[in-house]
This record gives structure tokens, sequence and C-alpha cells, in this order.
């Protein structure tokens, strides 16, 4: 792991950290401010996937987001899984950044101001984990080895190819 990334990762990590303690100090007055989230997006989830057990209780989604963003959080600060862990975050953290943060539905212009920054802080943030979320620290992607590989069984059929029809002639040229 390189220096940058040694320093970079928990630095990342670390808004998730104080973001998700203060949601578990704070879950009672979030989950009110999140039921209105929770009342559109839990039939979605529920549909998407009947068999997951999908809390509706706002109160409780904001405690499993939490916990989901403290474990996350963690193993990207550390190194653990950072593709996976930060790819976990930006997904738990979509939903704040759009339901949070509707900066174009304020009429007071101190409050649209202060939620267009934290809008745009947030997508700053989610561009971060976006690009920590595909990067290979210098090895190659499942995507270049799916093409790589491709382009090996190609070579190999051209080449196996070439032989059979070498091998064809020669077997015709002995029989004749």
């Amino acid at each position: 792991m390189t220096v940058t990334r040694l320093i970079a990762r928990p630095m990342l990590a670390s808004m998730f950290v104080m973001g998700a303690v203060n949601a578990l100090k704070n879950a009672n007055a979030l989950g009110l401010e999140a039921q209105p989230v929770a009342d559109k997006l839990v039939p979605m989830a529920k549909k998407a996937v009947p068999a997951a057990p999908i809390p509706s209780d706002a109160t409780t989604l904001v405690r499993v987001n939490a916990v989901t963003q403290l474990v996350a959080a963690g193993a990207l600060a550390t190194g653990r899984a950072p593709r996976l862990s930060s790819t976990v975050l930006a997904l738990s953290f979509l939903p704040a950044t759009v339901f949070g943060h509707r900066f174009w539905q304020e009429s007071d212009p101190e409050k649209k101001s202060s939620q267009r920054v934290d809008f745009f802080k947030n997508v700053s943030m989610l561009g971060g984990l976006l690009l920590a979320g595909v990067d290979t620290e210098g090895k190659p992607g499942v995507a270049w080895r799916v093409r790589r590989a491709g382009s090996d069984v190609r070579r190999e059929a051209r080449q196996l190819a070439k032989d059979a029809r070498r091998e064809t002639k020669l077997a015709k040229a002995q029989l004749t």
C-alpha cells in the first residue's frame, strides 16, 4: 500500500465514523427526520428484495445505516476490503445526500445556501468513495483480466486452428 493510500483512506473514512457515532447517539431525532425518506424507500426495497428483513421504522434504519457505516469505514480506514467498503459507504450515503439536502426545495436563502454546500460536500465525498471503489492499487482489475483472458483465448484458438491445418496437410501428404 502506498503512503498516499495509507493516509487517504482513514481521512476519507473519518467523516463516516463521526457521522455514524452521531447517528447512533441521536437515532430518535434523526429517525423522525428520516421517516419521509423511509416511507419512500422501504416499500421499493421490500418489493425489490421480498425475502430481506427490511425494517419499516426509520429509527431502526438510522441505527442499521450507522452500524453499516461504522463497519465499512473501519474496513476502509484499515485497508481491509477497501473497494467493497467504499462502495458500501457510497450506497449507504447516497440517500442522505439526495433526500437530506434538498436545497432546491428551500425558500429561505440562508438555509438554501447551507443545504447547497452540504449537498455538494456530500457529492464530493461520493466522488472520493467512487474513486476508492475502483482503485486496484496498480493491480489489474477484473474487467482488464476478463478482456485479457478473452484475447488470450482468441490467440490460442487461432494458433490451434493454424496447427490443425498444418497437421492436416502433413497427414494428407503422407497418405498420397
